[in-house]
């Protein structure tokens, strides 16, 4: 194979080929074009039978929607349904529009006959349902109401009847045996409108599927001939360039580095590709972290605490706000560097305070919040043990910087409305332990 690599020129071979591949592939296309409309016929048939049978369903839901919401307004008395019955007749219109697509096919005169049927039946039927509405008005003395109930009269004998029996006259005029003979006579018509489609179509796929078997004869003839011209092409170009080519592909794909394999050209590419695919990678971990967490500290930016408090689930989660006590004068004291060492044992503090779950945020200069997640409301009595750790741990001077202590406002996410209200109420709880001398903590609510 290294041999071959390197004493056989690719150029000449390809240019031997190509006088042939050019003839071959004029047939080919001229063969597979003809296959193509044929296929685009049998797809289209397939396609209109799905349209057609479609439209002629269509009708029969909205029948049967208009059933069911006139049948709901007569039981329950709810305007609800009567809105939604006109929206359907008035609005939405799904019975003519199926109609109007099945008329758009002119070959399909016999089941557009059946479908306009169909929709005569349901027109008529309307007749009967806009009765029994207009009893049901009666009855529950419905102000507003559609316009086209407004001229239906009641018979003497229906509007002498007392509110309850003419509710009873209602149900039953959209129950009785008379109102789904009705409905039988419909979805007969729709029926014989979907036999008629199925016949339609049938016929159309039978001419497209025989017009495109005589073109895939054609078709195969030209795959053969190509195959045969073709295979050493394939064979080289696979063995040189192909197969590495395509391990590259699903290694790119795997978002991970690409086995130098392969030709000599190839494998150059390789090397410069994994070169740039490290620098990018490192150059992707530095900036999501610098993106979300603060450079002092290694704990989540604001812009961490904003992507959390909208992620996480608040309703298992404890928010807790630290305010670092008297932090000014730590750093008028001390000078700025000791400041910002304070910072970070903080943050040191509370990482080692909390589970490797939880999250430690810097949302100001000196202010702190943490997310214990995965917390019931029933955790007090352990929040009570980490916060006098904490800020024991905060006055231990062992370390060489000034003892200082933080004030803390809590609130489980349960107690929030919404992010925002959950902020303000933990401030409140925060500017509670503030006012009790800091160096506390407080739940919100408590």
């Amino acid at each position: 194979m290294n041999k071959l690599t390197q004493g056989v020129s690719l150029r000449k071979i390809h240019n031997g080929l190509i006088v042939i591949a050019i003839i071959l592939t004029c047939f080919l296309i001229f063969s597979t074009y003809r296959l193509a409309s044929s296929f685009m016929r049998v797809k289209d048939a397939a396609e209109e039978n799905i349209k057609l049978e479609t439209a002629v369903h269509e009708l029969m839901e909205a029948s049967d929607y208009l059933t069911e919401m006139v049948q709901r307004f007569t039981i329950y008395g709810d305007s609800r349904f009567m809105n939604q019955y006109f929206m359907e007749a008035v609005a939405s219109k799904r019975r003519e529009k199926a109609l109007a697509e099945l008329e758009t096919d002119p070959d399909a005169t016999e089941a557009v006959e059946r479908l306009r049927a169909a929709l005569d039946h349901s027109v008529r039927l309307m007749d009967r349902e806009y009765y029994a509405m207009r009893l049901v008005i009666e009855a529950k003395n419905i102000k507003e109401y559609p316009v086209q109930l407004k001229n239906i009269k009641l018979s003497n004998e229906d509007a002498a009847r007392s509110p309850e029996e003419k509710m009873h006259r209602a149900t039953e005029m959209v129950l009785d045996e008379g109102y789904y003979e009705q409905k039988y006579k419909i979805r007969s018509e729709v029926q014989n409108s979907v036999k008629a489609v199925e016949k339609l179509t049938q016929r159309k796929e039978s001419e497209s599927l025989n017009s495109f078997e005589a073109e895939m004869m054609l078709g195969r003839a030209g795959i053969v001939l190509n195959i045969l011209a073709i295979c050493f092409v394939v064979w080289l170009t696979s063995s040189l360039g192909l197969n590495p080519i395509v391990k590259a592909v699903d290694q790119i794909k795997a978002d991970s580095p690409i086995q130098e394999t392969g030709a000599e050209e190839f494998q150059y590419l390789a090397r410069a590709y994994n070169n740039l695919y490290a620098v990018y990678k490192k150059s992707i971990e530095n900036l999501n972290f610098k993106a979300s967490h603060d450079e002092l500290t290694g704990a989540y930016n604001r812009a961490g605490f904003d992507l959390l408090v909208t992620s996480i689930d608040l309703d298992s989660t404890y928010l807790m706000i630290f305010d670092v006590d008297d932090f000014k004068s730590i750093n008028d004291n001390h000078g700025h560097d000791t400041g910002d060492k304070a910072l970070q044992k903080l943050v040191k503090v509370l990482k080692s305070s909390y589970r490797s779950d939880d999250y430690v945020c810097r949302i100001g200069g000196d202010e702190f919040a943490v997310f214990m997640v995965h917390s019931n409301a029933v955790d007090r009595k352990l929040i009570d043990t980490k916060m006098a750790q904490i800020n024991r741990e905060l006055e231990n001077a062992e370390d060489g910087l000034p003892p200082f202590s933080v004030s803390v406002g809590i609130i489980h996410g349960s107690q929030a409305q919404s992010v925002e209200d959950l902020l303000q109420k933990c401030d409140k709880a925060l500017y509670a332990s503030k006012q009790r001398g800091k160096h506390t903590h407080t739940f919100y609510g408590a």
